[in-house]
């Protein structure tokens, strides 16, 4: 049995912010931007766009791509949708504080009435866990066959505006991978997945929940956002992304030649950077698109598994490794055989 993705798709907001853009509003600029970060633009959506509208909006392209490639017998996003059996949505920036899920918005709006619906809340790494997530739910029960798993932000929301050492790295949008249960070998070959809480105040958004929640009449000095001490996650990243790209290799008794691309969590390029340097291999392995969306956290590796998807550049039997970190803080890796 296998676990293959037999459709991708993305949702990138038009509106689109170069670096330039910044300057007028903080004390930055495209060189400096792009020479910390590797970032020259970041896609923003608009005030009447949620969360739950580009995960969908993605989820929809990922089935209209596998409808599309005759990678199932159905014929319209209709039927296709009745077929999938979950919806699992990673994000940090849901529709609602607190409940629904944004999971089950999005399986309304596709259409998917047969799904159950679950969102998983673990930032840059949501996509990751959700994927092991789909995958074992999958394989774990005869009679479910397709889960979507997504990944969906909408961090300029939630980003501090005024703060140049976090804003400048967020963008918004949404990824989305159907899954399915096949007879073949192959698809989803081995995840892994790991933590280290003590590192949970590195990277987080205090207020609003049930540690800091929301009193009648608090007066607000500004809107919840995300905070972040970067030296603390920029050490976590290096060494999470080498470990994972090392402890997969291991356990599927691989090495890099086996390997067509590396598909990290675009979060800063320097990241990628240090630790291509770290592992001995060329820093052309690893497939970078940060240039153009930013930081899109649980969207950053579903948003670029469909740009290699449609761009031809992944090959059936190619086997590529993905990896993320994120707050909680948390990692979290894949081999899949595409």
């Amino acid at each position: 049995m296998g676990i293959e993705i037999i459709g991708t798709g993305r949702a990138i907001p038009a509106k689109r912010i170069p670096n330039e853009a910044l300057a007028a509003t903080l004390d930055t600029n495209d060189e400096w931007i792009r020479s910390h970060t590797g970032i020259g633009a970041r896609h923003i959506a608009d005030e009447r766009t949620a969360c739950s509208d580009l995960a969908a909006e993605a989820a929809r392209n990922a089935l209209a791509l596998a409808i599309e490639r005759g990678a199932c017998d159905e014929k319209t996003l209709e039927d296709l949708a009745l077929t999938v059996d979950m919806v699992i949505v990673g994000t940090s920036t849901a529709d609602y504080w607190c409940c629904p899920a944004t999971a089950c918005i999005v399986q309304h709006a596709i259409g998917a009435k047969r799904a159950g619906a679950m969102d998983i809340v673990n930032a840059c790494s949501g996509f990751i866990y959700a994927l092991e997530t789909g995958a074992g739910l999958l394989s774990i029960n005869a009679e479910r066959r397709r889960a979507l798993v997504i990944g969906a932000e909408v961090l300029s929301r939630f980003a501090d505006w005024s703060d140049r050492s976090t804003c400048v790295l967020f963008g918004d949008g949404a990824g989305a991978a159907l899954l399915e249960k096949t007879e073949r070998d192959g698809g989803v070959l081995r995840t892994l997945l790991g933590a280290d809480g003590s590192g949970a105040e590195d990277l987080i958004m205090r207020q609003g929940g049930s540690r800091n929640p929301f009193k009648k009449g608090d007066a607000l000095a500004m809107p919840p956002h995300i905070e972040m001490n970067g030296r603390a996650v920029y050490a976590f990243a290096v060494n999470a992304i080498t470990e994972t790209v090392t402890k997969l290799l291991e356990a599927e008794r691989l090495t890099m030649e086996d390997i067509a691309l590396i598909v990290p969590h675009q979060a800063n390029a320097r990241i990628v950077h240090a630790a291509a340097k770290r592992l001995a291999i060329p820093e052309d392995k690893f497939f970078l698109n940060i240039e153009e969306y930013a930081n899109t956290s649980a969207a950053s590796i579903p948003i670029a598994l469909d740009e290699l998807n449609r761009n031809g550049r992944l090959r059936k039997g190619d086997r590529i490794l993905c990896a993320a970190f994120g707050a909680g803080l948390t990692y979290g890796g894949a081999i899949i055989t595409w």
